[in-house]
């Protein structure tokens, strides 16, 4: 029997990169296959070549469907045999609704007219199939982004293709959202479709997939059976080396970042760098608060972990305190051992607190522009005191960071958008360091970067807490909260659901407190 879809010995060059290396690879009807590989190991060239982005006749090899050879010039042709992809990088319209992105391209009609009745009615029906709570009248740009991912998923969904692509799907969505996105897969399964899944999630790749592939430097070095293939074993191939500890707690690897020393982690000196009491914010000054009587304080040399389910305040409360977002209902903040009570992103970053956002692509780079303009882009008021940009000063201050970050490009004047999800993260990270911060929000860092990437920021984070400063870590991935914080707080719906210090760690009390059974939260 013909396999669904087959590439045979694919290679696609870019001017000076070969992209991918004569890679095979094949999907069976109701499988889901996954692929794995560092950024950059060409899994993104890869579905782009399946899926007609890139076009039959800029590769060699073939892509064969149902056995026949194909020649996709376009998504659209790849569309019409059946194949869909839920891309990592939103396709939706901020002004649209969800119903009109869902059906966009594929609208309701009676006669020459849409039939808005009808979009919003399917629309409901579809989110309650899958079972995603949104309405179908919100505006996408009301939406969080793992909100965003879902209606993304369902639009693809819609289309009833044979052979599904899912890159990163479940990179922004918290845990409750992924178990619905999980059970969606393996229900397409069942009816015979074939899911190409691609994820850094190496624990969600193991549960899910029948078989995995794991691509590295753009060639194709193994495919395994998903219950023969342990973890450490897929990350051996995906970085040609052992690596026994996912979440180390010493910076022995890492780089010196400049102005640092490197070592062990410190226990916290105890002296507070950041106190919050009894925190309430809402969006605007007329709305009711979305932040509610929140504390806690972050020591010099600790990571204060902070994790929720989504919807939970997570982000608006970091946004709140450097001051992108939110008015100040009640309570204090203090920074530094001095009151906070009005925060801008200008003074945060001047009193020593900097924030890196969880949508690097949207909000933490200007994806057009070099690296070295990203880099200083936070510290122009200390690099250039004057009233002209001094790029002397600049030059070497982005050199030290570029090279201590280990960032891979050609240099300075790479363009961003051009760099893997790993490199522009350590873009955002360089940014953020650059400003030379006391207290350092880190909200979702590890997001949609790859097993390699992943280490080189856990052992950055060691070496900010080894140099003194405190670390506020968000993330949606309970194991990295555990394994990289010394106390977690769960929010849940805004508020505090539950403190934990490290020995109370487990995720099942972890995950109580985020949906509010306080029966069962430790103290």
């Amino acid at each position: 029997m013909n396999p669904l879809l087959e590439a045979r010995h694919l290679t696609k060059s870019f001017p000076g990169v070969v992209a991918l290396r004569d890679v095979s690879f094949d999907l069976r009807a109701g499988e889901i296959h996954a692929l794995c590989g560092e950024n950059g190991a060409g899994k993104s060239t890869l579905i782009k070549t399946l899926s007609g982005i890139h076009p039959f006749g800029s590769y060699e090899g073939e892509i064969l469907v149902d056995g026949k050879r194909a020649e996709f010039r376009s998504l659209r042709d790849a569309e019409a045999a059946g194949l869909a992809v839920i891309y990592q990088e939103l396709a939706l319209v901020e002004e649209m609704s969800v119903a009109e992105n869902i059906f966009l391209g594929a609208e309701r009609r009676r006669g020459p007219w849409v039939d808005w009745d009808r979009a919003y009615a399917d629309a409901a029906e579809l989110l309650a199939r899958f079972r995603i709570e949104l309405d179908p009248d919100t505006p996408v740009r009301d939406l969080g982004v793992g909100q965003k991912q879902l209606v993304e998923i369902v639009k693809a969904l819609n289309k009833r293709s044979r052979i599904l692509i899912l890159d990163e799907p479940t990179a922004a969505l918290a845990e409750h959202e992924v178990a619905i996105l999980l059970r969606i897969v393996r229900e397409l399964r069942a009816t015979g479709v074939g899911c190409i899944y691609i994820s850094h999630k190496l624990g969600e790749v193991k549960s899910l997939a029948d078989r995995i592939t794991v691509l590295r430097d753009g060639a194709s070095i193994t495919t395994l059976p998903a219950a023969e293939a342990d973890i450490p074993t897929i990350i051996r191939h995906m970085v040609g080396r052992e690596i026994k500890d996912l979440f180390p707690r010493n910076v022995g690897q890492a780089a010196s970042l400049p102005g640092g020393t490197t070592g062990g982690r410190p226990v916290s000196s105890g002296s507070s760098l950041l106190q919050v009491q009894n925190l309430s914010a809402s969006p605007d000054a007329e709305s009711p608060a979305r932040l509610q009587n929140i504390s806690f304080a972050v020591a010099a040399g600790e990571v204060l972990g902070i994790g929720g389910l989504m919807g939970a305040g997570r982000s608006e409360l970091l946004q709140h305190l450097f001051g992108a977002w939110g008015v100040r209902q009640g309570g204090e903040v203090t920074l530094g051992g001095d009151a906070y009570p009005e925060p801008t992103p200008r003074e945060s970053i001047r009193r020593g607190l900097v924030l890196v956002t969880e949508d690097r692509k949207r909000l933490g780079l200007h994806l057009e522009q070099p690296i070295g303009f990203n880099l200083s882009l936070s510290s122009l008021d200390r690099l250039n005191p004057g009233t002209f940009l001094d790029e002397t000063a600049e030059e070497p201050a982005n050199r030290r960071f570029f090279d201590a970050l280990r960032i891979k490009a050609p240099g300075l004047e790479t363009v961003v958008g051009g760099l893997s999800g790993g490199n522009q993260q350590k873009v955002v990270l360089g940014k953020a360091l650059m400003t030379e911060p006391q207290v350092v929000f880190l909200d979702e860092p590890t997001r949609g970067i790859d097993v390699g990437a992943k280490l080189e920021v856990y052992h950055l984070i060691n070496e900010l807490t080894a140099q003194g400063k405190a670390v506020v870590l968000v993330s949606s991935e309970l194991p990295e909260l555990m394994g990289m914080s010394d106390r977690i707080v769960m929010l849940h719906e805004g508020r505090v659901g539950g403190e934990f210090t490290r020995d109370q760690f487990n995720q099942e009390a972890l995950l109580a407190a985020a949906m509010g059974n306080q029966s069962t939260v430790a103290g």
